[in-house]
């Protein structure tokens, strides 16, 4: 088929690339001439594991096209995604403003049908809005299908070329059937293609979002008491989740959820139900809780250090939202930096991929180190926000070393409590006694 992708942020440059891996021809569309041209150039512009190399496969096949004419990238295209931000208001509802830019763009330019998907979160109502904007200066057939993306950064790639379902709101036979061919190649193993319609596909999204993250925040509030009632968090955990009815993932306590989807589609799903005159409780709580849980951690450290933080030193290990990603939108990292700072604190940091883009942000305020170790030089303590996996087994003579002070403040649990003690730390995590 003939594709077309408008926008090339995280989700349109996956999709575009992994729709190209089958065989498909894709055209991506961004108004960022700059971005367009290292990408045609071979230069992918996001940290994915696994998308830069079917990224150049593709693009050297002459399968994988970018643009900034919109009218030339959807010209001889059957289906053409809109991969555009829906970045939140003040009031957490999602703003349509380039979605809905891109719909009246295309009304002017289509002369043919087309089957117009929208791939970006967007609100119960979206499909019938890009409708009706299309249909201000166009009058041929064409059909607005609703097809929201699951994706969780560090494993995007596996999640799009194999995905536990394919989600597609349409009420047309005729995009049913394009949809359903389109996504065949992805779902050879039986995983379920649902149909349903627009609004409750645009719902399936925000619902599913916001349902892991009220079991990442009601973990959160188990590790809360855990702490409280020597509990220990890893006990409960384990025997909660080998209930089938609650499964394993998703049960891990920890600083907080942040990122682009959690925080944004809870704060989207909240506002919607107040557009219906509905109070949705459980996700001002959940809200509520992350909050509070993004800066455990550092009442635990002025805690430990009788309030006393100004001119206390710290290392910081981890800075993105999560692990296998450079996307720091919402880390709980930054909210602890921020207010270590504000204390008084001066703080070396380290991560494996979000550097960059927190030296955009934060500029001279931090210490960038070169690796993980030299970020501990003379600190009063290791404060670990992330979980990347290199972490996890680090040489902990090395760590002694350079330490002012054997401590550990870990917002991730990465380390059995005994084999810390065992190698001289002071280590606190979260939801253990």
């Amino acid at each position: 088929m003939k594709i077309a992708v408008v926008g090339t942020g995280y989700v349109g440059l996956v999709t575009g690339t992994c729709f190209a891996e089958t065989g498909n021809r894709v055209t991506c569309v961004d108004i960022d001439q700059s971005k367009v041209n290292r990408l045609t150039n071979g230069e992918i512009t996001i940290y994915e594991p696994g998308l830069e190399k079917l990224f150049l496969r593709n693009l050297k096949e002459q399968r994988l096209h970018f643009t900034t004419d919109l009218a030339a990238g959807i010209a001889d295209a059957t289906i053409v995604f809109l991969a555009l931000p829906t970045p939140p208001g003040e009031d957490g509802s999602a703003d349509l403003k380039y979605i809905l830019g891109v719909a009246d763009e295309l009304g002017k330019i289509m002369t043919d049908y087309k089957v117009i998907v929208d791939k970006s979160t967007v609100p119960v109502g979206t499909a019938d809005k890009v409708k009706d904007a299309i249909c201000r200066n166009y009058t041929g057939e064409f059909d607005v299908v609703s097809n929201p993306e699951f994706l969780r950064e560090g494993v995007a790639v596996d999640d799009f070329m194999k995905p536990d379902r394919v989600v597609i709101g349409t009420s047309s036979d005729r995009a049913k059937k394009i949809m359903g061919d389109l996504y065949a190649p992805f779902v050879r193993q039986g995983n379920p293609v649902l149909f349903m319609d627009e609004r409750s596909a645009e719902l399936t999204k925000y619902a599913a979002n916001s349902f892991l993250a009220t079991k990442i925040s009601f973990m959160n509030e188990i590790a809360q008491l855990c702490e409280r009632m020597g509990a220990n968090v890893d006990m409960v955990r384990r025997g909660i989740g080998s209930d089938e009815r609650i499964g394993k993932r998703f049960l891990f306590p920890g600083i907080g959820y942040g990122g682009s989807c959690f925080p944004k589609d809870v704060k989207a799903l909240i506002h919607s139900a107040e557009q219906m005159d509905y109070d949705f409780k459980i996700l001002y709580a959940v809200e509520k809780v992350n909050a509070h849980q993004k800066l455990h951690l550092v009442s635990k450290i002025q805690d430990y250090f009788n309030h006393q933080i100004s001119g206390k030193h710290f290392a910081i290990w981890g800075l993105a939202f999560k692990p296998n990603t450079d996307d720091i939108r919402e880390a709980p990292a930054l909210e602890i930096i921020e207010t270590l700072l504000q204390l008084g604190a001066s703080i070396s940091v380290f991560d494996p991929e979000a550097m960059k883009n927190v030296q955009q942000l934060m500029g001279n305020k931090l210490n960038y180190a070169d690796n993980m170790y030299a970020a501990l030089n003379n600190a009063d303590a290791l404060i670990i926000a992330t979980e990347w996996s290199e972490f996890r087994t680090p040489d902990f003579e090395q760590m002694k070393a350079n330490l002012k002070a054997k401590i550990i403040f870990d917002g991730r649990n990465l380390f059995e409590k005994e084999w810390m003690l065992q190698e001289g730390f002071e280590y606190l995590s979260i939801g253990r006694p």
